[in-house]
């Protein structure tokens, strides 16, 4: 925060207000997220619904490609061919005004690693939690490694038009096995044929989906046989809210009315403390409940600035210092994941502090080396948009950068790295040489 302080008191000693206002505003209006789960929870398809209604593609395209085009995130054929995602894919959009960057993550075990290199940079994140599965083996793994990098969270329970859908059921597993201090901020009209839409516990408003792809979100009074049970959630919501919030739970205990605007700001206040994590609920598949979710992204999760980061300063025997998340101070990036593509290798970058800039000369901190930025790039999914600079809380890719996954980059000024992601210790480990050259078409049977 003293970091954030001073670089804003250095933009204000050059007379830079107005850029003082415009990077401030630039970064309330920012989220980075990334979308976790079990295998076939959903989260794929629900990224599918999200670039659709954000405008980032014109048609939704189903997951393992029957429509022989598949889903955007998963661009590689074998991602298409079996229905599953295998590497983390990056995109951004823009919903009511604010950029979201966005990680679609794989649920096997067997690429959980690219879960690591996800959440190491992301501010915040989506556990979507399937209503019939509930909280399944790599729930409580993808889970465990938010907890690892501290990251403010909601839960979205998906399919609720599937035959056996109970979200009470999956929130008390979540309560239970994942020990989530948690509570619905929607309750469903209807559940799986007869699946309609949600009531809106905050705003006490009903929501349906209408159009051909559920693009119209309409809002109507809270049906009157459900009038009893929504208020019942919705004092649980307030109580559980109250349990880690002491202004909401001043009013509560002395039994004021809570308006929609307190409750909304108690919760924010509890998500960004990761003391609470609000559930919402829907149907991704079915179109219905992706738009309410986004707003919850947009009101609950934390921008960059709100989440602290910190280095470790080189020069001054791994000291800690914490990083302000502005674009004022020197440039501090993190390449959390190569990629192998037809131009060569891509780095993908979170900046941290400072402005990168095509052409500029960066350094790599672990190795020491100078390197000119030739091209710099955002991500959607496989797609590239050219840009010529990116500033802190941005997720980039460059080319032409030789280097390790983990390492950090400065402009020079400063010698800070930043921590890396946690790799679990391999369960094997062995490699396998030919005798000579001349046996390589040699097979060789490996027993364990």
């Amino acid at each position: 925060a003293r970091r954030a302080m001073s670089s804003a008191s250095a933009l204000r000693a050059r007379g830079d207000d107005k850029e003082l206002a415009r990077w401030r505003e630039s970064m309330d209006r920012m989220r980075n997220i990334g979308i976790s789960a079990h295998i076939d929870s959903g989260k794929t398809t629900l990224t599918e619904r999200v670039l659709y209604y954000t405008g980032r593609i014109h048609e939704i395209h189903e997951v393992r490609g029957r429509d022989g085009v598949g889903a955007k995130m998963d661009s590689m054929d074998l991602e298409r061919e079996k229905g599953i995602t295998i590497q983390s894919a990056a995109t951004y959009c823009t919903w009511n005004g604010y950029q979201i960057n966005i990680i679609d993550t794989p649920g096997h075990v067997d690429f959980t690693v690219e879960v690591e290199r996800a959440l190491r940079v992301l501010d915040g994140a989506i556990l979507v939690l399937c209503s019939v599965g509930g909280v399944q083996s790599q729930s409580i793994t993808v889970d465990r490694q938010m907890k690892r990098y501290e990251i403010p969270r909601v839960a979205f329970i998906n399919k609720l038009d599937r035959m056996g859908a109970d979200p009470w059921k999956v929130l008390n597993q979540a309560r239970a096995k994942l020990r989530h201090q948690s509570a619905a901020v929607q309750v469903p009209i209807g559940l799986e044929e007869e699946f309609e839409g949600l009531v809106d516990l905050v705003e006490l408003k009903a929501l349906k989906f209408e159009g051909g792809s559920g693009q119209e979100v309409v809002t109507s009074d809270v049906p009157s046989n459900m009038q009893d049970f929504v208020m019942d959630k919705r004092r649980e919501l307030i109580e559980v809210v109250s349990e880690v919030d002491d202004q909401l739970a001043e009013a509560f205990l002395n039994d004021e009315p809570i308006t929609a605007n307190e409750l909304k700001a108690a919760i924010r206040r509890a998500t960004v403390a990761r003391k609470f994590i609000p559930v919402y609920m829907g149907s991704a598949f079915k179109n219905k409940g992706v738009q309410p979710l986004l707003n919850g992204v947009l009101d609950y999760l934390p921008c960059p600035l709100e989440v602290e980061n910190i280095a470790l300063d080189q020069n001054k025997s791994e000291e800690k210092v914490s990083l302000s998340g502005t674009p004022a101070g020197p440039l501090v990036a993190l390449a959390f994941k190569l990629e192998e593509g037809r131009f060569g290798q891509l780095t993908y970058l979170r900046i941290y502090e400072g402005v990168i800039r095509k052409g500029d000369f960066i350094q790599n901190v672990n190795t020491g080396k100078k390197i000119k930025v030739p091209r710099l790039v955002r991500m959607h999914s496989n797609e590239m948009e050219d840009i010529q600079e990116a500033h802190a809380g941005q997720i980039v890719a460059v080319f032409g950068v030789d280097c390790s996954s983990g390492d950090t980059f400065t402009d020079g000024s400063v010698k800070y790295t930043m921590t890396s992601m946690h790799v679990a210790e391999p369960v094997m480990s062995l490699a396998v040489n030919p005798i000579s050259k001349d046996s390589g078409g040699q097979v060789t049977h490996l027993l364990f």
